[in-house]
């Protein structure tokens, strides 16, 4: 084989219902030189699901190891090796291992493809009932209170549709968070366990959804967040606002620069006010 032999397939895998695999996976499973899984566990059950078994080495590549592991794969493929690589559920790379295997190999000259297929990230937004003409995807917010509320405040004005990824016992933590940045009103979507036998999709306000996830809510959680309505306001109107976020742990800094884009005004004369009224409180 030559170098230029080698290739890296990056395969969606189910992210519920098995079902939902493509043919192109099951062939590839049975083809490549590698496999390369996030949890080979969850990989021989889909073996076993699909009923295939790959004649190629499989070997554990998660976050845990794939700053190591990415050499050996790319001085694989480099000698015509064909890896295919797999997560536990979806799109490698989306919120999930893959990207530095990717730009390894890209910057070894290896041809790079995919085999398409379920992510959490267009089902969630299809069944929404959220405008999906513009969107972002956000991954996981920040654990710690502070640094979630800043990552917050710095998409209060995003007007696309937002996507976030949460752990179940999180959702409600992020809900209110959310509510307190974005606006009680704010239209969401919880979807849960998509594609999966109790899958579940809750539409409603932001404060509505954080008060039901104060129950114990279980599963993969995937959530939807309308985006920001364009509007305009002078700094006066919207200081109270950015004290506000003050309050709940915001940066004065970053709490101003994402009002004053949400709204339209100078960030320096929204600053400027939420200072002087900072120290006039004091007195």
């Amino acid at each position: 084989m030559s170098i230029s032999d080698g290739l890296l397939i990056l395969a969606a895998t189910p992210i519920g219902d098995p079902r939902d695999a493509s043919a192109r996976l099951a062939l590839e499973l049975q083809r490549a030189d590698v496999v390369a899984a996030e949890d080979t566990r969850r990989l021989h059950r889909l073996c076993s699901d699909l009923e295939v078994k790959p004649v190629g080495s499989v070997l554990a590549y998660h976050e845990h190891n794939e700053a190591g592991r990415t050499a050996e794969l790319v001085e694989r493929m480099r000698t015509g090796a064909r890896v295919l690589l797999v997560t536990d559920a979806g799109m490698p790379s989306v919120s999930d291992p893959g990207f530095r295997l990717v730009e390894a190999a890209a910057a070894a000259d290896v041809r790079v493809t995919c085999i398409p297929g379920p992510s959490a990230v267009p089902v969630a937004l299809a069944v929404s009932g959220l405008p999906v003409d513009r969107f972002c995807f956000e991954g996981f917010l920040p654990r710690k209170p502070g640094e979630r509320a800043r990552a917050l405040a710095n998409l209060a004005a995003e007007q696309r549709t937002m996507v976030f990824f949460e752990a179940p016992h999180r959702t409600q933590v992020t809900l209110a968070a959310m509510a307190a940045v974005f606006g009680a009103e704010r239209r969401a979507a919880l979807c849960r366990e998509l594609t999966k036998t109790y899958e579940e999709v809750r539409r409603g306000s932001l404060a509505e959804l954080a008060q039901w996830a104060q129950n114990e809510v279980r599963g993969e959680v995937t959530l939807v967040v309308e985006g920001a309505p364009a509007r305009r306001a002078a700094p006066s109107e919207v200081v109270e606002e950015v004290l506000e976020q003050v309050a709940e742990g915001v940066r004065l800094k970053d709490a101003c620069k994402a009002a004053s884009a949400s709204w339209g005004c100078s960030t320096k004369e929204l600053y400027d006010l939420a200072v002087a009224r900072q120290r006039a409180s004091r007195m």
